[in-house]
């Protein structure tokens, strides 16, 4: 499995429009966040968690070449606004790319990008096909290959995390319940969101993403979902206990 971190900044991304804090004016390349998602190369399939408006340049980035299916976790515009740039795939692979969501996810999904779900779209819109998901319902990506959508809570609102053979992705998460606690147990690699250290009402703050971390017990965990007011990588990475780190856009991970 290879995992790639095409972003892991916060909805605003890092640095932020017109700020002069340490963290927008650092030098370090680690410190530049674009919005939160992660590509995951497993059996020759490629799937893509979140298609933020960030997604072009991440693609570009990566030099990604190749996209077999799109996770969503939830419609706000920080994980859906770089849906026109799948274009490029349909092109080159002759195919639309299946997205899957929720139910609610992909609603807002067709309301806010209708001209992609028109009877007759235009020539060249992007061509996807949804399927709608269900909490602790096996995904068969193919027939050898399964994810399992599992349920978060981002504020008041549901949203989903994934599960693929022993890699969790979690982000905009502000609680997980006892159910899906037990159902991401035994993970070797898990990645979940740091907002900031001070409390939020939707989003886990540095020391609760950590408690959390702690408790699911992954052999290596990773922090994404970071704003700036997190502060340096390197001063997050001080703070760390061992096991647990802060991601930055273009680290790969494979085992």
């Amino acid at each position: 499995m290879k995992i790639t971190f095409l972003g892991t900044g916060t909805s605003q991304g890092v640095p932020v429009i017109g700020c002069t804090c340490e963290t927008c004016l650092s030098t370090d390349d680690r410190d530049k966040r674009l919005r939160s998602s992660v590509l995951i190369e497993v059996g020759g399939v490629h799937i893509l968690i979140d298609v933020g408006p960030d997604f072009r340049q991440q693609m570009l980035q990566n030099d990604v070449s190749k996209l077999d299916v799109v996770l969503l976790t939830h419609e706000h515009n920080d994980h859906i606004a770089g849906i026109d740039d799948i274009r490029p795939f349909n092109f080159k692979q002759g195919r639309k790319i299946p997205f899957y969501g929720l139910k609610r996810t992909l609603e807002d999904l067709k309301a806010k990008y209708a001209y992609i779900f028109d009877a007759n779209p235009y020539p060249g819109a992007p061509g996807i096909v949804c399927h709608e998901v269900e909490p602790d319902v096996p995904i068969f990506i193919t027939k050898d290959l399964q994810t399992l959508p599992i349920h978060i809570m981002h504020g008041t609102l549901p949203i989903l995390g994934f599960r693929i053979l022993d890699f969790v992705y979690i982000t905009d998460a502000s609680q997980i319940d006892d159910r899906t606690m037990d159902l991401i147990q035994g993970v070797k690699v898990l990645v979940i969101n740091a907002l900031q250290y001070k409390k939020h009402y939707s989003h886990f703050t540095f020391d609760e993403a950590v408690t959390m971390a702690k408790i699911i017990g992954a052999e290596k965990t990773y922090l994404t979902h970071m704003s700036h007011h997190l502060g340096l990588h390197r001063d997050v990475e001080s703070n760390c206990p061992e096991g647990i780190k802060p991601a930055y856009d273009g680290l790969v991970l494979e085992w």
